[in-house]
Parts: structure tokens; sequence; C-alpha cells
């Protein structure tokens, strides 16, 4: 169950670190009343993301040899790869400039977390989800959930501190590309597509 937790955490955080400087770049824009609208938005973009990995790892449940569901362990290696050669490339003003409007901030959010997270995160869910047992899959769901919300939080408490804001923005894209190698390896590794490699002779 631990075990089971932490691994949703790990993989939230992997993809959402990032995402937390845009959550302040939000909040630096929005009323405080209308912050509750910003988690209702990132509820539903994270909502439309996590269902399109589960059906994609669905349907690639049907690979036969479980070591072939452990090369998707390659995508978030590749992902961490390309962020530490290339950096981000989200355009914090534009982002901005879509939630001046409460009237359309939950779409707008919705809209800005399926934009700007929708790679990253299908590219670590999709091996997550054919890694881990399926009675492990709701627990995971759940977590996620519950980062959502820490997440929310954090990025609202932390548009208040510049100097802490300012660190995250310097490190965070560091700290995405250790676990997104991490989590690869770490994927390669359970699905036993490591040791079969090295078996081949």
């Amino acid at each position: 169950m631990y075990k089971t937790i932490l691994t949703g955490v790990t993989a939230y955080i992997s993809t959402g670190l990032d995402y937390l400087v845009i959550l302040m770049v939000i909040f630096g824009r929005v009323k405080h009343q209308d912050r509750w609208l910003v988690l209702i938005g990132d509820f539903l973009g994270t909502i439309v993301l996590v269902g399109s990995s589960l059906a994609l790892a669905f349907f690639l449940g049907f690979v036969p040899a479980p070591w072939l569901l452990g090369l998707l362990g390659l995508i978030p290696i590749f992902l961490g790869i390309k962020l530490w050669v290339q950096g981000d490339d989200d355009d914090e003003a534009a982002i901005a400039s879509k939630v001046t409007d409460p009237k359309s901030l939950i779409g707008s959010v919705a809209l800005i977390t399926m934009a700007t997270c929708g790679a990253d995160n299908v590219g670590i869910y999709v091996p997550l989800f054919t890694t881990v047992a399926t009675n492990e899959i709701p627990l995971i769901l759940l977590t996620f959930a519950v980062m959502v919300v820490i997440f929310w939080e954090l990025g609202y408490r932390l548009a208040c501190l510049p100097k802490v804001a300012m660190i995250l923005d310097r490190q965070g894209r560091y700290i995405t590309v250790a676990v997104y190698i991490l989590l690869g390896l770490y994927i390669l590794w359970e699905n036993g597509t490591v040791q079969h490699l090295l078996a081949i002779k």
C-alpha cells in the first residue's frame, strides 16, 4: 500500500513541478475568491489526461510479454533528457493573459493544464499504469487527487513568496529531469526488461 502511494506521489511530482510554477503565474493574476475556480479547472484538465493515459494503458495491457511493456520506460527517460537539453518552453506571459477573465477561468485553467502537461503526463502515466497491478490503480488515482489539491495550495502559497518561487523556477527543471529518468529506469527494471535484455546473448 505504502509503495503504491509513494509511486503515485513520485509520478505526480515528476510531472507537476513545472506546472507548480505555472500555478504560481495563474495565482498571480486571479483574485483570492477565484482560486477555487483554479482548482476545479486543474481537476478537469487532470481527469482528461489521466483518463487518456488509462485508456492507452488498457490497450497496451494486451501485449503478451511484460518485458515489452517495460520498454515504455524509455519514454520518461527520453522526456527527461529532452527537458535537460532543450529546457522548458512554457510562455508565462501567454499563460497569465488567459486567466484574467473569471467567467472563463475554469475552462482556461483546464486547457492550460492539458496543453502544458499533456505530453509529459501521458508519457509518464501510461508506462506507470501498465506496470502496476490493476487493484493498485484506484489508490494511485486517489493519490493523484490528493496531490492536485496539495499542489494547488502550494502554488497559491508560493505565489506570495517571490524568493521561493525564484528558486523553484531555477532548480525545478533539474529535479524534474532526475525524477523522469529514475522513473523510466524503475519501469524498465520492474517489468523485467533490463533483466531480459541482459540475458540475451
